[in-house]
């Protein structure tokens, strides 16, 4: 927290995406902690440079040292710090840690999720349920859909925009093309262990810690909802 409202210094990646000092300094404190611990596992990380070595350990950190980036530098409170461990291709353990809020996320395969210590789940289905993300790929739905959905303000951390469909903030969430592992690993156990599922336009839950970390439009929730939404997904491919 040293780096947060202090201006640390941001440069821009392309496409214009911002990185500070803070995501370094994590990203290299997160990578020295927990390597040691398991130098066995492989490493996949926004802020580390990616090595297909990785590929050859049975185990992957899959890190994201500030997930909502921009928040962070802009002095708000929506930033996590997000942490999975994916196996075979699906995470099995991960955690979302959001200092400024005093919220931490945590789920293990099989063992639920939970928010501080309290198991969460999805939402139970509301008659109008409320729908995250790009304004375009909702108003994509189609009119009846629409029509029965609520919007909410745009939260652009993608960890804990699906952290709040986990714990039934929210009913659901879109996701714009070009999110990457590091983004999703652990909301994607969170969300999977509260009863909510990530998937893709073919209606797949993710494959993870692939040679290729970047993923097209996907939709994350649960129930028919999700089935409305994934089947507008391929028109953004």
């Amino acid at each position: 927290m040293r780096f947060f409202k202090q201006s640390p210094e941001v440069w821009w990646k392309e496409g214009q995406s911002p990185v500070s000092e803070a995501d370094y300094a994590v990203d290299k404190f997160l990578r020295e902690h927990l390597l040691q611990a398991r130098p066995d596992y492989g490493w996949l990380s926004e802020e580390t440079t990616d090595n297909l070595e990785r590929m050859q350990n049975a185990r992957t950190f899959v890190v994201d040292p500030i997930d909502g980036t921009r928040a962070f530098i802009e002095g708000k409170a929506t930033w996590c710090v997000s942490i999975g461990i994916v196996e075979a291709g699906r995470p099995i353990a991960g955690v979302l840690d959001c200092p400024v809020k005093n919220e931490i996320f945590d789920a293990a395969a099989g063992g639920g999720a939970r928010l501080n210590g309290h198991i969460i789940t999805v939402a139970p289905t509301r008659s109008e349920p409320a729908v995250g993300g790009p304004k375009t790929m909702i108003d994509a739905l189609d009119h009846a859909d629409r029509r029965d959905f609520r919007s909410v303000t745009y939260v652009p951390s993608l960890a804990y925009r699906i952290a709040m469909v986990a714990r039934g903030e929210i009913d659901a969430t879109f996701v714009k093309p070009n999110s990457h592992d590091w983004d999703l690993a652990a909301a994607d156990l969170i969300l999977e262990e509260a009863g909510g599922m990530v998937v893709d336009a073919t209606g797949e839950r993710l494959a993870l810690a692939t040679a290729n970390s970047k993923h097209g439009p996907l939709a994350a929730g649960s129930g028919a909802l999700l089935g409305k939404m994934t089947r507008i997904l391929p028109r953004f491919r």
